[in-house]
This record gives structure tokens, C-alpha cells and sequence, in this order.
């Protein structure tokens, strides 16, 4: 598993997290590891209801929330245990990095600003007007467009492309082959009945702390903006359409998709394969849940399910009633039968079997 870049000792470790330390706090973390996998010198950790795994993990000190019996190792103490992990991971094992300044291969517009602190891939390509922030790292062959703007310590995976006039705020962090700021699906029809295309003309603002995953899009608005807000999370595979505002801390689950000036409010979440129609608002705190597809809007921290959308509590009944329905149906036909309303024969006059 991981090795740690920089081994440090537990307490030192627990005082970065700002937990409490039991046992030898001099405990040297070389690495981390899941606590399946975990060798006496690395770190796992375990979330409440994994905790009876601890007994047969040979991880040599752990992050466990507090009164979990952890057989004597050494522990940090947390209240949140997934979180410090997370955030021990980061301390221990950082990502890879490019050395700073514009490689050779890189092609770069003579009038880009690149700060000398970022870091330029070779075959990565930077365009006319483009602007590039401190530490921020574009992987090899990534493409910015003319005119695009990027913040400070963002991290641009290879394959990216995003196209003229897109905004990155800071800390944007884009996965291998995602695609900002490409058209907008907007075509109308010509008097001939042929599909004219509609000129898309706005653009793409990712803000700060903003992350894509790998081949997902973003389409540039028809006019105006699409705007992913603060701390949004996009994961692989999703399509967000022209026009769409996602809002704040929203989570967007692989294989989903936004339709055209979709509203988001903030703190949503999206479950995998959901879709929405176009021109509807997701309140904030709404829960959208795996594959419902959405054909109205959902209110402030409403739980729907299931296609065409219901309530959760809803949702839930249909589907027990549907697994019922079958039986239902015999005793149904039963009834119809002993009340002469339906022949007596092994299929009914649909073709159906009863």
C-alpha cells in the first residue's frame, strides 16, 4: 500500500488533526493501508460499523472514534474517523506532481500568463490569452482554449480540453478526459423540416474547490453561463447541459444528467443514472435517489425515487405493492371466475397466463 513521503510519528500526526493520542505516540506511520491489507508499520482506521474487523487487522496503529477497543495499539482518537483518515492520507501520501514551469513539448501562446510557479506538461496545449495561476499543474495533453482562465492550485489531468472563454476558480481539480465548455445540444427547425444548429455562445464558470471526474461534461451555456458553484463534486460520466447552475456542495453521482437550465440547490445530491428534464429546479438538500428520472421540480429537501418521480415513503410503498401484484391478480381472476365473468381456461383472452 501507499508509503508515506514523509514518515511521522503518530502524536505528531494526531496533533496535525487535532485528536487526542493513546498508547505510544511515538509510533513511527510509514504508510497507510485498509485494514484488510495493513502491515505493523502502517495506518488504517475504521468506521463505527466496521469496528469488529479490528481484531484480525495487522495494521500497527489506527484512527478509531473514541471508547472502540482497539486490543492495545496505538490509537488516535476521533470523532469522525473517515474525515481524519482522508485528511491523513493527504498528510502522508500526496498526490504527484510536475516540477514547475512550462516544459519542452508544452506549446504554449506567447501571450498566455503562466505563473512561474505552475506547472505545463509537455503536449499539454495553453492558447491565445489564456491564464494559468500559481501551483496550478496542466498534465500532458490537456487543451485550453483561447481566452481561458484558471485559478491557483488546480490540477488539469491529461486529455482535458476546455474550450475559449471557460473559468476555473481555485483548487478546480479535473479527472483525465473531461470536457468543459463544448456546445450546448441546441438545434431548431429550418422551414425545409432540417435541424439548424443554434449558435452556443456563452461559457462554462467552474469555481473554487470544484471537482470532475474523468470523462464527464459540462456544456458552455446557449447565452450567458453554466456555473458549477463552490465545492461542487461531479463524478465520472455525467453530462451537465447549457445553461444549467449547480450549486454549492452538490453531489452528482457517475452517469447522471442535467438537462438544459436544470437549477441546483445547494447541498443536493445525485444518485447514480438519475436524469432530469430540462428547465427544472432541485431544491437544496433534495435527495434525487439511483435511476429516478425527475419530470417536475423537487422541493427543498424532498427525498425522491424512481421514474416518473415519487416521494421516497411513496416510492417505497409502490414497490412493495408491486411485488405483490402478481398473487393479487390470481385471487383477482379467481373472483372473476366463481362470479362468471371470466372463462374458465388457462389463458384469458389477451393471451395472457393467469
Amino acid at each position: 500500500m501507499p508509503a508515506a513521503a514523509d514518515p511521522v510519528r503518530l502524536k505528531d500526526l494526531a496533533a496535525e488533526l487535532g485528536c487526542d493520542v493513546e498508547g505510544d505516540g511515538e509510533f513511527l506511520v510509514l504508510g497507510v493501508a485498509g485494514l484488510e491489507t495493513a502491515s505493523g508499520s502502517e495506518l488504517s482506521f475504521a468506521r463505527d460499523g466496521l469496528v469488529d474487523r479490528l481484531a484480525a487487522t495487522g495494521a500497527g496503529a489506527l484512527i478509531v472514534s473514541h471508547g472502540v477497543d482497539v486490543g492495545g495499539r496505538p490509537v488516535i482518537r476521533s470523532s469522525n474517523p473517515q474525515l481524519d483518515f482522508a485528511r491523513a492520507m493527504r498528510r502522508l501520501v500526496p498526490g504527484s506532481s510536475l516540477p514547475a514551469g512550462i516544459s519542452d513539448g508544452a506549446h504554449v501562446s506567447p501571450d498566455a500568463e503562466v505563473d512561474a510557479s505552475a506547472a505545463v506538461a509537455p503536449g499539454a496545449v495553453v492558447g491565445d490569452g489564456c491564464r494559468v495561476g500559481p501551483r496550478t499543474t496542466i498534465h500532458g495533453n490537456a487543451t485550453l482554449y483561447a481566452g481561458v482562465e484558471v485559478g491557483a492550485d488546480c490540477v488539469i489531468h491529461s486529455g482535458v480540453v476546455l474550450r475559449e472563454g471557460t473559468s476555473l476558480g481555485d483548487r478546480v481539480l479535473l479527472q483525465p478526459g473531461v470536457v468543459i465548455g463544448g456546445d450546448g445540444f441546441g438545434y431548431v427547425h429550418a422551414e425545409d423540416g432540417r435541424l439548424e444548429k443554434v449558435p452556443q455562445v456563452g461559457r462554462v464558470v467552474l469555481e473554487d474547490d470544484v471537482e470532475v471526474g474523468a470523462n464527464s461534461t459540462v456544456d458552455r451555456a446557449t447565452l450567458g453561463e453554466t456555473r458549477i458553484r463552490r465545492g461542487a463534486k461531479i463524478d465520472n460520466l455525467v453530462q451537465v447541459a447549457h445553461n444549467c447552475d449547480v450549486g454549492e456542495d452538490v453531489v452528482i453521482i457517475a452517469q447522471s444528467g442535467l438537462g438544459g437550465s436544470t437549477l441546483v440547490g445547494r447541498r443536493a445530491m445525485i444518485m447514480a443514472q438519475a436524469g432530469s428534464a430540462g428547465h427544472l429546479r432541485i431544491g437544496e438538500r433534495a435527495f434525487v435517489g439511483a435511476r429516478a428520472g425527475l419530470h417536475r421540480d423537487v422541493s427543498d429537501g424532498a427525498r425522491v425515487w424512481g421514474t416518473p418521480q415519487l416521494e421516497e415513503h411513496r416510492w417505497h410503498r409502490a414497490v412493495a405493492a408491486l411485488a405483490r401484484l402478481p398473487g393479487a391478480l390470481r385471487r383477482l381472476r379467481a373472483v372473476e371466475r366463481k362470479l362468471g365473468l371470466r372463462p374458465s381456461r388457462r389463458r384469458d383472452e389477451g393471451g395472457e397466463r393467469e
